[in-house]
C-alpha cells in the first residue's frame, strides 16, 4: 500500500468521570525521516504536514485509531471559554474571505457556529457528556436477536468538516442483561456528536455496547452520505458508504448474521 507519510504516535491514558480515555499525540515524519513539529504559539505543539499529504488523507478517508485523537489538556477549558476561543477564531475566518460582519445577518454569525461546535455538534468529544448507561436482567430470558433499525445518524467528517447522515442499524443477543431500546440511538449520538470518520464510529459503537452488555454478540451497519463526497472533489451525490462491524455470533455464524442482515434489508 502506497503511503505518502509516516505516523509516530505517543498515547497518553487519563480518566475522566469513571472512563478511560486514550489520548493520542502524532508526530510526522517526513520524507527524511525527521519529524516535523512546532509550537503554536500557546505552548503545545502543533502538526505540519504537506498540503498535498492533507489532499491525500482526506480524499483517501483514512483514520489513524480507534480512538478520537485527542490532546491530554482536551478538557481543561470551560465550555464557555472554547465557545469564546472558537468565535474569535471564526471570526477571522470569515474577515479573510472578505465578508462583512457589520451585516445584521453575519453578526451574530461566528458566536453561533461556536455554540453549535460546543454544545451541539461536537459535545461528544467531551465524556462528561456520555449517556448513563443502566442494564437490566433479560428476565423475559428473550434469546434471539434484538434489533434496533433505522437510527438517524447525524455526524461530521473530521477530514472537511462537513456532514455526514444516514441510518445506522445495530443488533445484538443478550447474555443475560438488557439495556433499554433508546440507550442504543443515545450510544450511536453520542459517538457520532465528534468529528468522525465512518470506519471509526461503526466500531466505536460496537465496542461500547459489548462493554455495556458484556458480549460480543454484537452487529452494526451504517449506511450514510458524506457531504465531503458530494459537495467538493468528486461532487457525486447519489452515492453511500456503508460499514460494518460484527462480533459474536454475527461474525462466526453466517445464518444470525444473514438473518440480521435480512431484517434491516440489505
Amino acid at each position: 500500500m502506497f503511503m505518502l507519510f509516516k505516523m509516530q504516535q505517543n498515547v497518553k491514558i487519563m480518566k475522566i468521570d469513571g472512563n478511560l480515555i486514550a489520548l493520542r499525540s502524532f508526530k510526522t515524519a517526513n520524507g527524511n525521516g525527521k519529524h516535523v513539529i512546532s509550537g503554536n504559539g500557546n505552548g503545545h505543539p502543533h502538526h505540519q504536514i504537506s498540503a498535498i499529504e492533507a489532499e491525500q488523507m482526506g480524499d483517501d478517508h483514512s483514520f489513524t485509531s480507534i480512538e478520537t485523537p485527542m490532546r491530554p489538556d482536551a478538557f481543561l477549558l470551560s465550555d464557555e471559554n472554547k465557545i469564546a476561543n472558537i468565535e474569535a477564531h471564526f471570526e477571522q475566518i470569515m474577515q479573510t474571505l472578505g465578508l462583512d460582519l457589520t451585516d445584521d445577518s453575519l453578526r451574530g454569525t461566528p458566536h453561533r457556529v461556536a455554540k453549535m461546535f460546543v454544545k451541539e455538534i461536537f459535545h461528544g468529544l467531551n465524556p462528561m457528556n456520555k449517556p448513563k448507561m443502566s442494564v437490566f436482567d433479560n428476565k423475559f430470558r428473550y434469546g434471539q436477536m434484538l434489533v434496533e433499525k433505522d437510527i438517524t445518524l447525524k455526524t461530521t467528517c473530521e477530514h472537511h468538516f462537513l456532514p455526514i447522515f444516514g441510518r445506522a442499524h445495530v443488533a445484538y443477543i443478550s447474555n443475560g442483561t438488557v439495556i433499554g431500546l433508546s440507550k442504543i440511538n443515545r450510544i450511536v449520538d453520542y459517538f457520532a456528536r465528534r468529528p468522525q470518520v465512518q470506519e471509526r464510529l461503526t466500531v466505536q459503537i460496537a465496542e461500547e455496547l459489548k462493554k455495556v452488555l458484556k458480549t460480543d454478540d454484537v452487529a452494526i451497519v451504517i449506511d450514510a452520505k458524506h457531504l465531503c463526497v458530494a459537495s467538493r472533489g468528486i461532487q457525486d451525490d447519489s452515492s453511500s458508504t456503508i460499514t460494518s462491524e460484527y462480533g459474536g455470533a454475527f461474525k462466526n455464524d453466517p445464518k444470525v448474521r444473514e438473518e440480521f442482515l435480512r431484517i434491516i434489508g440489505y
